[in-house]
């Protein structure tokens, strides 16, 4: 499999996306640092988490103006995968391929712990293993807003990648840790080749770590 990880300034999960893409996939991506304007042929693109430009102005603002990422929305708008995990998601939604707004946790403090999420589309590559699956999250600004209009129209149109969850699957408020609307943990672009969502997979690829929920999403991509 041929994937790429870009890296900003301030990227601080690059290497684990890195780590497990190669231990799912058997191939390294390859490394993009944000100044480059080029990508070769790829099979998964990852926008990874972190605090990318120190998340000045707002969170994946900057980021959203480097010059990689115009490839990266011409690759996306060509089908290739592309995934944007926490600050990733940021990024994506900063450039339009992704719907919405992440603003500040409704608890307005910074978050750090396992949730739970489930699949609510399962005709993505992202999401088609339809389990539940435990895994970290750790983010500030990770509470999902829309309008009503957008709401709507990524139920619609089966965008919504994961909710929030409890350990069963049951979805209610206790079991949604940042306020985010209706659950939504995760959304796909309109076509379903683009995913952001705030939780870590990468974080979450081997037992050791606590889980091995998150290669689900990895793997869909490789198979």
């Amino acid at each position: 499999m041929k994937s790429h990880v870009i890296v900003f300034p301030g990227s601080n999960c690059d290497r684990d996306v890195a780590v497990a893409i190669e231990r799912i996939s058997g191939s390294a991506p390859e490394m993009i640092w944000h100044k480059n304007t080029s990508i070769a042929e790829s099979d998964l693109i990852v926008v990874p988490g972190g605090f990318s430009y120190g998340d000045y102005l707002r969170c994946g603002a900057i980021a959203s103006t480097s010059p990689i990422i115009n490839e990266v929305v011409k690759k996306a708008k060509a089908g290739v995968p592309v995934i944007g995990i926490c600050n990733g998601f940021q990024i994506l939604i900063e450039t339009s391929l992704l719907d919405g707004a992440l603003i500040r946790n409704n608890s307005l403090s910074f978050i750090c712990k396992d949730i739970y999420i489930k699949p609510e589309n399962t005709s993505s590559i992202f999401t088609k293993n339809n389990v539940v699956a435990k895994m970290p999250i750790a983010h500030n600004e990770g509470n999902y807003f829309a309008t009503s209009d957008t709401i709507k129209k990524i139920n619609d149109n089966d965008q919504v990648a994961f909710r929030y969850c409890d350990a069963n699957g049951l979805i209610n408020e206790g079991s949604n840790p940042n306020g985010s609307i209706d659950n939504i943990a995760g959304i796909l672009n309109d076509n379903k080749n683009v995913l952001g969502l705030m939780p870590h997979p990468e974080r979450a690829v081997e037992l050791g770590l606590g889980s091995d929920d998150g290669k689900y999403i990895f793997e869909g991509v490789l198979k």
